[in-house]
């Protein structure tokens, strides 16, 4: 049995995170990883715990970069609600990021 095709769907906040990001490569990179959800994204990627339980990040781009996303699977949908670089430490952390996007309930 072939596993269902996932409509993959993009934030407007994680598109103006992407528009960010001024290496056009990057960028595509990015897209296309975000692309490969729409194919067992359970299977994709690590789940998050602590605040961001029920998302997953997935590494893309050499690892240095990071999608953090939600699957709907009653629904055959995949949020891509963040996507940045993984610096540990830094207030730019892409986890960082997500964390403070969902204390403001952006998430």
């Amino acid at each position: 049995m072939t596993p269902p095709v996932f409509e993959v769907r993009w934030t407007p906040t994680v598109l103006r995170l992407l528009k960010l990001i001024r290496d056009r490569k990057v960028q595509r990179l990015l897209v296309d990883a975000g692309k490969s959800l729409s194919v067992e994204p359970e299977k994709r990627g690590k789940p998050l715990w602590g605040p961001l339980q029920g998302y997953r990040s997935l590494r893309a781009v050499g690892q240095r970069y990071r999608l953090i996303y939600k699957v709907e699977p009653q629904r055959v949908l995949v949020w891509i609600v963040a996507t940045g670089r993984r610096e540990q430490g830094d207030r730019r952390d892409v986890y960082e990021l997500a964390r403070r996007l969902f204390r403001q309930g952006l998430l």
